[in-house]
């Protein structure tokens, strides 16, 4: 509780200490202040989703499967350098919702300072390693020959904005961290509507091809990026008071939750660039294929992702106030939620999968339309295993233990990467496609389990 001096700035101070709180989720029915603070995250991750899928919606359309394929396995690789910046703002968002739960400004200040120092000093280094390894990560990842030249050209410019990245996802984690899902949307929708009127300016209108696709979706991010950095300094309360306290001690606590984040989210987006690397093997109309149906995959569970993330967020804060009956109460609404929705999400992917594939491919790739929609009828069966994960990523995330957070990770990609690479060259590409849901399963379990053996909420 703050006491606050009465005199001249009495009454502005108290009403932003009242906006704040807010966004305060200790309180008020436990559901409905985890769907009202969940909804915006799940509009916005949706609307992330279409920088990318506008990129190969367009290029797709009008620059045909080559290039198709060559975007599709750039955004593979590109999200596993953006999972580092995920991963650490997501670890240093449950540091911030700790501090907000238990009302210690000094030290969310610390956290907030130190927390962007650090990842501002990994940003400048992978923006260097990307520049230095760029040919041997081509090289790694056995693209064809055919799309080589049309990889290079797109990753030379998305690479520029893993700084817009950086900011637009630390200043959305913080935000978030106090109940504020709603700004991190509304400069995300701004960036996505741009993106779209870009790809079509510089694709169509000008000729860019894959180098247009790639400066739309960067230009974009830096709207988003400088618009919530400008946003948070100006209207958040305690950023406008912040005084810089960076700290050692503070860069362990951020640390000992970001780094284990940071390293779950990469090791995610490994496995998939280890798989992305057997799919290039198959060729290109395996590559199209994927990069269209994994498109339509990722926005189908999305929702349910981002739910996970705003169910972080909702324990996070309780565990840090030591409300315990809500963690308990959250905990058995959000996994009922989540299985409800995964369930009419299979339907309805099981029933679109060829009008949905279409929406990327010109109907006449009869191959490639086949192959992505046996790719959905497999893994959309099993879309409740991966809405499950999401919600146990998010619970050890919250409650400071992101270590079995990774080793969940391990077990449904490591399990992916090895049903993939060992059964595939006998069976054919269908295994990739099964090893999915294998290894959601399979962690599944192993979280559950380990819940129910392990972890005291008394």
């Amino acid at each position: 509780r703050v006491v606050i001096r009465r005199g001249r700035g009495y009454h502005l101070r108290y009403m932003e200490e009242k906006k704040l709180l807010k966004g305060d989720l200790t309180r008020g029915p436990v559901l409905g202040t985890m769907l009202t603070f969940a909804l915006p995250m799940m509009a916005g991750n949706l609307l992330q989703q279409c920088y990318n899928i506008a990129d190969t919606i367009i290029v797709g359309r009008t620059l045909g499967p080559n290039a198709l394929a060559a975007v599709g396995s750039a955004y593979s690789l590109f999200s596993f350098l953006t999972a580092v910046f995920i991963g650490l703002c997501m670890g240093s968002g449950v540091v911030f919702s700790h501090k907000f739960g238990r009302r210690d400004e000094r030290g969310l200040s610390e956290s907030v300072s130190s927390s962007f120092v650090l990842i501002a000093a990994v940003t400048a280094v992978l923006n260097i390693g990307v520049v230095v390894l760029a040919d041997w990560v081509l090289r790694a990842l056995r693209v064809p020959g055919d799309v080589l030249p049309l990889m290079d050209a797109y990753l030379n410019i998305i690479y520029m904005g893993l700084a817009a990245v950086f900011l637009y996802n630390f200043f959305a984690a913080l935000l978030r961290s106090i109940g504020n899902s709603v700004v991190p949307l509304v400069f995300l929708a701004v960036s996505a509507v741009l993106n779209i009127f870009l790809d079509l300016y510089l694709i169509i209108v000008h000729g860019m091809g894959v180098e247009g696709a790639a400066a739309a979706t960067v230009a974009s991010q830096y709207v988003s990026a400088i618009g919530i950095t400008i946003y948070s300094i100006i209207k958040v309360p305690f950023l406008r008071r912040l005084k810089f306290r960076f700290s050692f001690s503070g860069v362990k606590e951020i640390a000992s939750l970001s780094f284990l984040t940071c390293l779950q989210q990469s090791v995610m987006t490994l496995g998939i660039l280890m798989v992305q690397g057997l799919i290039n093997s198959f060729g290109s109309v395996i590559m199209a294929a994927f990069a269209a149906a994994e498109k339509i995959g990722s926005f189908a569970y999305m929702p349910a992702q981002e739910f996970g993330n705003a169910f972080s967020t909702f324990i996070a804060q309780n565990y840090g106030a030591g409300r315990t009956d809500r963690i308990k109460e959250g905990i058995k609404q959000a996994g009922l939620c989540v299985i409800g929705f995964c369930a009419v999400i299979s339907v309805l992917i099981l029933a679109a999968a060829p009008s949905l594939m279409t929406i990327f491919i010109d109907p006449s790739e009869t191959a490639i339309i086949a192959a992505g929609c046996d790719y959905l009828k497999i893994e959309g069966v099993f879309y409740f295993g991966i809405g499950i994960l999401f919600l146990l990523y998010g619970l050890y995330r919250a409650l400071a233990r992101p270590g079995m957070s990774l080793i969940l990770t391990f077990i449904s990609l490591g399990l992916r990467v090895a049903v993939s690479h060992i059964f595939a060259p006998i069976f054919g590409v269908a295994m990739i496609w099964w090893s999915i849901p294998i290894g959601w399963i399979c962690a599944d379990l192993t979280g559950i389990i380990y819940f129910k053996r392990k972890v005291s909420l008394t």
